[in-house]
């Protein structure tokens, strides 16, 4: 399993220096920490700081890496509670184009 900083790393490449969202971003994995994505700024920044973002997706990391490979569907893992989302819906539904 990918450890908490394994998959900062990715979502770095994956944002690189402006993925166009153009706000903030929390995927929160309970216990396994946070990643904190902040597309306000140009280059965009990614951590493991847990600060109050647009958009929080909680979900575990299992289930994170299965979306990110693509064997987990978004909106599926919604509609079975797999994932949250709380704060601003438009921000998680740009997100697609970072895991496509």
């Amino acid at each position: 399993m990918a450890t908490l900083e394994e998959i900062t790393d990715g979502m770095r490449e994956r944002v690189g220096e402006d993925c166009g969202l153009n706000a903030t971003l929390k995927f929160d994995f309970g216990d396994d920490g946070v990643v904190f994505v902040d597309a306000t700024t140009v280059p965009n920044v990614v951590s493991n700081e847990d600060n109050d973002a647009d958009c929080t997706i909680t979900i575990t990391r299992d289930n994170f890496l299965a979306l990110s490979k693509g064997e987990l569907d978004p909106t599926t893992a919604f509609m079975m509670g797999k994932l949250k989302i709380a704060g601003n819906m438009g921000i998680a539904m740009k997100l697609q184009s970072i895991f496509s």
